[in-house]
């Protein structure tokens, strides 16, 4: 299963090659080789570490609310006893 994540384009390097994204604070630089339409404020899908296409905001504020709630929730526990 691959997993590709909303994130703000923060910066884009000088080569063009390159740019930094933000989720949630952290920032990191990503490959933008494949959008090159993206410009800094555009949400970019991340996937290991290449932005893979440019997003609507409107899509990835909602996506990333979700992932917000999702991890709010109350988790399992570790480990879970099976009774027969």
């Amino acid at each position: 299963m691959c997993l590709a994540i909303p994130a703000l384009l923060v910066e884009i390097r000088e080569d063009a090659q390159q740019g930094v994204i933000d989720l949630g604070g952290i920032r990191k630089p990503i490959s933008i080789v494949l959008v090159p339409e993206a410009r800094v404020g555009d949400y970019v899908i991340v996937h290991v570490g290449h932005a893979i296409g440019v997003l609507d905001p409107d899509e990835a504020r909602r996506t990333l609310a979700l992932f917000a709630q999702m991890q709010a929730a109350p988790q399992p526990p570790d480990s879970v006893e099976v009774r027969a």
